[in-house]
């Protein structure tokens, strides 16, 4: 048999593999440096778990928790610590009008600017945002000082990045230029009580009770490009600020089951705002969510979740903020949306490992009815890691 063929095809296999894994390297190291550390670290953890295979005691196994991108979904024994830190990273691409996506052309020729008959005010919307990323680290501990009540308390950093493109002044379609927005900083932050209500063997259930303290700015501020071609430095619009500005209630409850290898649960979560900030409040939110997970191994789980979420819009208005562009407007906040969610649970069930959890998961949009023209989130990633002791 001539093994010339044969070896030429797989060198150049090998060559091609060498390739696209540079190239998944340099995306993964440029863009999501925290997920790609984690998920190397869950590599190892798996395979160290495969060797040490023992069930654990109450949230030792990986399906104990619910997946990373459900806050406060246990409780824990009295006198037990975690800590945990969360990242998350969100993709926003293209527009969207209720339930239908609209290019840029049509936004700056066919939607009024709210303030239109101010000074250097137009008539349309001539500033359209095209692409928005955030990046929000969270660090959260929780204790239980009894076996009913357990105390959680999270703070965060974010990173918020959004592209523009300003049309020139007057009507129709001609771009003037583009420019980001950047802004970053210290988030609100949250303290809650768990509150144990029923805690069976295969059925659990407690309130989410906490507050959420306006810790993150609500003044930020950066050099925009106008219209008329000027470079400003402006309060920048409310979806680029980091934080509500008020003191917010977080009433929810929490359910969890559990048969075998199959566990799943519900929960929700409400963030009701209390009061006004620079003239406004943001929107009332409510989310109502369900997982079902299976779990392979006692360190190795995987889950299923849909999540909808609904947003008032801004009651009230910063009178800093204004321009014509759809995020200065407090009408195009708010709407409804159904998201669908995979992810993985590992934990560790020995030694060193031994109440450690690392996780990760992945939301994809279902349907989305948003409150006038607003960016549309694409896809969003959770990874996390955990630790009770």
């Amino acid at each position: 048999m001539d093994m010339l063929p044969f070896l030429e095809v797989t060198i150049r296999m090998s060559r091609l593999l060498q390739t696209r894994w540079r190239i998944m390297s340099y995306y993964l190291r440029s863009n999501l440096r925290p997920i790609a550390a984690g998920l190397a670290l869950a590599a190892g953890l798996f395979v160290m778990q495969a060797r040490a295979d023992t069930p654990g005691a109450s949230l030792n196994n990986a399906a104990d928790h619910a997946p990373i991108g459900v806050m406060g979904d246990h409780t824990h024994e009295q006198g037990e610590f975690m800590l945990s830190y969360r990242f998350m990273h969100m993709d926003m691409q293209g527009n969207r009008t209720g339930t239908d996506s609209i290019d840029a052309d049509t936004l700056v020729t066919t939607i009024p600017n709210r303030f239109f008959g101010r000074p250097m005010q137009p008539p349309t919307l001539r500033i359209v945002p095209t692409q928005m990323s955030m990046d929000m680290h969270m660090v959260g501990a929780m204790y239980a000082p009894t076996h009913w009540l357990t105390l959680m308390a999270m703070g965060m950093y974010i990173e918020k990045d959004m592209e523009h493109t300003t049309y020139m002044g007057g009507m129709g379609t001609n771009v003037r230029g583009s420019f980001k927005v950047k802004t970053d900083g210290i988030g609100d932050t949250r303290l809650s009580g768990l509150i144990k209500l029923y805690d069976g063997a295969a059925q659990r259930l407690h309130l989410n009770a906490g507050v959420s303290l306006p810790t993150g700015s609500t003044t930020k501020t950066h050099e925009i490009l106008t219209p008329m071609g000027g470079r400003p430095t402006v309060r920048v619009p409310y979806a680029m600020q980091l934080g509500s500005g008020t003191y917010d209630l977080l009433p929810g409850i929490t359910y969890r089951g559990n048969r075998q290898r199959w566990y799943w649960g519900g929960q929700y979560l409400g963030t009701l705002r209390l009061g006004k900030d620079q003239g406004y409040a943001l929107g009332d939110k409510h989310t109502l969510s369900g997982w079902l997970s299976y779990q392979w191994r006692p360190f190795i789980s995987t889950s299923l979740r849909l999540h909808y979420h609904t947003l008032g819009r801004i009651d009230g208005m910063d009178p800093m903020i204004a321009g014509p562009v759809q995020t200065a407007n407090p009408d195009n906040y708010g709407g409804d949306e159904l998201n669908l969610s995979l992810g993985v649970n590992l934990i560790g069930q020995t030694g060193a490992l031994a109440g450690q959890r690392l996780a990760v998961e992945l939301s994809l949009p279902l349907q989305r009815d948003l409150n006038g023209p607003q960016m549309e989130t694409d896809w969003t990633i959770t990874a996390g890691w955990q630790y009770a002791f």
